[in-house]
């Protein structure tokens, strides 16, 4: 192991303005009996609406604490009886003798949790919007996050300022892909969701690479009992599809259990036109191919997610987390027919592919965590490690058919391919924060170790085509093993909020192509800091500003040099020279009443890992590759507006005006240098409708729209997409009904076309946006128990997964 250089810094997390305190009291019978484990609300005494809850001890104690001076309603309850409602005016610590609970039932109505609008704060590093108790949170998560403040939904990714956003759930990462997120979080009710964090610069106790975080934060006032959902959904496209989903949980003084089941199978139709105009070396265009394809995808997913925390006292906590995803048995078949035109558009010939893919995925994530906490008020010390298996089994089997313009036979071309992929990860983490007087401290190490092994052969082949040949199969190794630490500090005074850290981390790789007989070493330290000031003159004004310097690592699959085919023609290729890339993150923001928001961002990307496409002009093949470009700049102004236009109708509306470049080494055009760039904008607007008295009945109106946007060497061009939604909830709650149709306009897919020096090729590629869903929830058992969901924390799991 080389030395390794930790670099320390400063960094923490927000602390709050001005004075909170508490309140202690316990809850009884009218005989004085205690009852243990009543839950306790604090509401606001204006509207009722929810502040803060608990739950009483084992002797009916309680104590309620961070609470700011104001007017409030104090009630408790249990299985179904209540407290008369307590007004009270907090302005020290209060110690109240006994609530009581009378025999007969006194009316929660009295101080129904209503909806209110939702909040969004500007801290030093984030960005929080909260949603709980509001009309937003009674749609799903994914809902949620795209009506939040700062998110772009880009073809159903969640970007920020530009980048692909990572989704944490109470600080820990949610590991699936793209789709498989997406399909998560529309299952997920946000009625249990307090916030959303935006953080486009995390800070130093994040890993380096990140990226931007969308945080999902559920309320913490997680009461004793037990509760259970089971969800479904049925969707129509151009095929039917559904899923099936449960969750229970169960609660203790010390044992709390959480466990979430999901079976989704599904038909999707994806059909795609791609053009590719051949050109000469006196720039002319002699060939023109147009492929058509119409792919269907089956698959049948199973996943199960489980949380269990154990409170071996009131300072020692142990928690096991686990994440299971099954998918076995996929099932890609795709039908290419290709026209082969010459440069006048005569037809010359046709081909016609048939592209079989059988797939088995299985990813499985363990995940212990110990929690320590100190004598010191406020001093932490946590212990975790993880494990991950993913496991990737592909065989794909192609036949093409060459007919001429009469249709006869030309010739006939066909191969096999199996392809494996194993990667173990195992990490190992320490962190210990603490206050330190006015200010606070936090810091940590960790390990991380990754092994991938990843195989592919060809075989079976009929007839010789020049792009395919049996020397292709290849064995490629990759370890890699990366060291981190960090330290942050935090500092408030008067109006103003100091935040700094630093985060160095030494990386160690190999890489190896065994066939190819090639050998990819990484070894670097670099450090990463971070800078977070805010100044807020009156509360209705802050003004902010942050700096993070961040690097992205290549993902395992990128790094295989193994050939994914569409037909013998048009292929995608992995790169095992990639390279991490460093950026640096600059952001000013502006936030006027809590309301309007105005943010100027600059990102120099550095060489940027990118998607680029490349036609060979002489071999006739189109070939989709990761590259590290030369260079790559960002910057932009976000205006956002979140505001109630009237009780019944609140009105969220994020526009983004951007800029986009990258510089690139044009491979099939003489290694020549081309910048593409773009100057585009989006506009989004969501309108939240009250469409009955009592909120059961709630509407959703959206439209989103994207002129033009940077694809690596592609221009996306526009798109548009109208949304309505609507909700009912019946039985107090316990089921809710929901329909919703999307792309009502038939206009959410862009065609992205390359078009420079020697390179002519578009395509166009139409998934099932436009649909109807009917989606349908039931709770039982103490249903209003608050959601204790986790997800595992793991980076390194996240470059498992390809990009969508």
């Amino acid at each position: 192991m080389k030395n390794l250089l930790f670099v320390i810094a400063f960094m923490a997390s927000t602390l709050l303005f001005g004075q909170s305190f508490q309140i202690t009291g316990k809850v009884v019978t009218e005989d004085n009996t205690s009852i243990p484990f009543a839950n306790v609300l604090l509401l606001n005494a204006t509207d009722s609406t929810f502040v803060k809850g608990t739950s009483a001890d084992d002797n009916g104690t309680f104590t309620l604490t961070d609470i700011v001076p104001d007017l409030y309603l104090l009630q408790a309850s249990y299985l179904g009886n209540g407290s008369k409602p307590l007004a009270l005016d907090v302005r020290k610590d209060i110690k109240l003798g006994a609530l009581r609970i009378p025999e007969t039932v006194e009316s929660l109505e009295e101080v129904t949790v209503t909806a209110k609008k939702p909040v969004v704060q500007r801290l030093a590093d984030r960005l929080v919007f909260d949603v709980e108790n509001t009309v937003v949170s009674q749609g799903s998560s994914w809902d949620i996050l795209k009506g939040t403040p700062g998110v772009i939904v880009n073809q159903s990714n969640l970007q920020i300022r530009g980048q692909n956003a990572s989704v944490y759930m109470n600080d820990r990462k949610v590991q699936l892909s793209g789709q498989e997120v997406q399909d998560l979080l529309e299952g997920l009710s946000g009625v249990n969701i307090k916030s959303v964090e935006v953080i486009p610069n995390p800070p130093a106790r994040y890993d380096a690479e990140s990226g931007p975080i969308l945080n999902i934060v559920t309320s913490k006032n997680i009461l004793p009992g037990y509760k259970g959902s089971v969800n479904s959904t049925f969707t129509q496209g151009v095929f039917s599809k559904y899923n099936l989903g449960t969750s229970q949980y169960y609660k203790t003084e010390k044992l709390n259990i959480f466990a979430n089941y999901t079976y989704n199978p599904r038909k999707d139709n994806i059909r795609s036109d791609q053009k590719i105009n051949f050109i000469d070396g006196s720039n002319a265009v002699f060939s023109r191919w147009d492929t058509d394809q119409d792919a269907v995808k089956r698959s049948q997913p199973h996943s199960l997610n489980t949380a269990l925390d154990y409170a071996i006292d009131d300072k020692n906590t142990l928690s096991l987390t686990t994440n299971l995803l099954f998918n076995q048995n996929q099932d890609w078949q795709r039908t290419l027919q290709t026209d082969i035109q010459n440069g006048l558009g005569q037809l010359d010939s046709t081909f016609t592919t048939d592209n079989g893919a059988f797939l088995d995925k299985n990813n499985l994530a363990f995940d212990l965590s110990y929690v320590r906490q100190l004598k010191k008020p406020g001093a932490q010390l946590s212990f975790n490690g993880h494990y991950t298996n993913y496991r990737e089994n592909l065989q794909q089997s192609i036949f093409s058919e060459y007919v001429d313009v009469a249709q006869n036979p030309l010739r006939n071309f066909g191969f096999r391919t199996d392809a494996l992929q194993d990667i173990d990860i195992i990490t190992g983490q320490v962190d210990f924060s603490m206050p330190l007087g006015s200010s606070s401290m936090e810091t940590g190490a960790k390990i991380s170790v990754i092994n991938s092994e990843s195989s592919i052969g060809y075989s079976n082949f009929l007839g010789t085509d020049p792009n395919v040949n049996a020397g292709l199969s290849d064995d490629f190794l990759y370890d890699e093993n990366i060291y981190a630490a960090y330290l942050s500090w935090v500092k408030n005074w008067d109006k103003w909020s100091l935040k700094l850290g630093v985060r160095g981390e030494y990386t160690d790789a190999l890489g190896t192509s065994l066939t190819l007989g090639e050998t990819n070493v990484q070894q670097f330290f670099e450090p990463f800091p971070t800078a977070y000031l805010l100044y807020a003159p009156s509360e209705a004004h802050s003004f902010s500003f942050d700096y993070g310097r961040n690097v992205e690592r290549p993902r395992y699959n990128d790094l295989n040099p193994f050939r994914f085919f569409f037909n013998e023609n048009s292929f995608q290729e992995g790169n095992p020279r990639l390279q991490p890339n460093f950026s640096h993150n600059f952001n000013v923001n502006y936030t006027w009443n809590s309301e309007f928001f105005f943010d100027v961002y600059y990102r120099e990307n550095g060489r940027y890992i990118s998607e680029l496409s490349f036609q060979d002009n002489t071999a006739l093949t189109l070939r989709e590759l990761r590259q590290n470009v030369l260079s790559s700049t960002s910057y932009g102004l976000d205006f956002t507006v979140s505001k109630s236009i009237v009780d019944a109708w609140f009105l969220y509306a994020y526009t983004s005006l951007f800029y986009e470049d990258e510089t690139f080494l044009a491979v099939e055009s003489g290694n020549q240098e081309f910048t593409n760039q773009i100057e585009g904008f989006y506009v989004y607007l969501a309108n939240y409708l009250t469409l009955s008295g009592d909120g059961s009945l709630t509407g959703e109106l959206t439209f989103t729209h994207m002129s033009n946007y940077l694809f690596g060497s592609y221009v996306q061009g526009p798109t548009t997409n109208l949304t309505l939604g609507l909700r009912k909830s019946f039985w107090e709650d316990r089921a809710v009904v929901s329909l919703s149709a999307e792309d009502l306009l038939g206009k959410a897919n862009p065609r992205y076309t390359s078009r420079y020096l020697n390179q002519d090729n578009s395509f166009f590629a139409q998934p099932e946006t436009q649909f109807i869903r009917l989606g349908f929830t039931y709770n039982f058992g103490n249903f209003r128990l608050e959601d204790n969901q986790k997800a595992i924390d793991k980076k390194e799991r996240e470059r498992l997964e390809p990009k969508e």
